[in-house]
Order: C-alpha cells, then structure tokens, then sequence
C-alpha cells in the first residue's frame, strides 16, 4: 500500500494535548541548550520519554516550521500616509524578503493590503513579527493568511 503524503494543520495550543506542548517545550530545552540529553529534558517538562519520541518529529512551533518558507499575510490598515511604508520597513528589519505586494483602494477610510514574505534569513519569530506590525499605529488587523 502506498504511503499517503502527510496533511497539515494550524491550531491554538490552548487546544494541544498536555503531552503535545510538553514535547515541544523538551525540544526548545535541548535546542536552547538548557537540557543536555532527552532524559534531562523530559524530566525539566514532566513527560515520558515514549510520549517524547512520538511526537518529537510530529511537532514543531510555527516560528520554526515556517522559516524558509514563503508566507502571505493581509493587513487591514487605516488610510493615512506611511503605515505601509512602516510595516515594510519591519519586515525589511527582520531580513524578510517581500515578494509581492498588493493593496486596494480605501473604502471608508481603510485599505487592504495582502504582503509575500520569504522567511529564509528572517530573524524573529513568525509570531512575533506579526505582533510587532499588529502594533503598528494605524494597523487594525494583521494575519497570516497562507504559506508555501
């Protein structure tokens, strides 16, 4: 029987099983160097070592399954002078390559725009540049709406 081609999906941690998001903090403890071995690891998070070794290569946070990837996110923005302009220049802050670009017309004073962003040398976290730029002034919604 032929092997079928895994699918993907995107969901809230508050929704992950416990052992889930305990295997994602054991690896980020041996990544970050704070644990040395996997027994170390799963004993700082409280975790069998089995339920580590099913899921450890299941299981990855977005920042990282995301990088070298191309992403697509749409912002929601209020009319007024440079609010795109900041938002390119965090991107560009954080190494993200812009693809493509494309904005429509304001209706009642907002404006859509949808932004392509290779992710290969970006040096933040995914969820953390979607923060910074949701912070922007004038920015009412920023939101990952794709990847590839």
């Amino acid at each position: 029987m032929a092997k079928k081609d895994p699918k993907y999906y995107l969901v809230q941690e508050d929704i992950l099983p416990e052992a889930i998001l305990k295997t994602v903090m054991a690896k980020d403890l041996l990544l970050k160097g704070a644990a040395n071995t996997v027994n170390e690891a799963v004993e700082k998070v409280d975790l069998s070592r089995s339920a580590f070794y099913k899921y450890k290569d299941k299981v990855f946070p977005f920042h990282q399954w995301s990088r070298g990837k191309i992403v697509t996110l749409a912002l929601l923005m209020e009319h007024q002078p440079g609010v795109l302009s900041t938002v390119l220049n965090i991107i560009a802050s954080v190494k993200g390559s812009i693809l493509t670009i494309n904005q429509n017309l304001p209706l009642q004073d907002l404006a859509n725009a949808t932004l392509s962003i290779e992710t290969a040398e970006i040096n933040r976290d995914l969820e953390e540049l979607l923060r910074i730029i949701g912070e922007v002034e004038g920015v009412r919604n920023v939101r990952l709406v794709g990847q590839n």
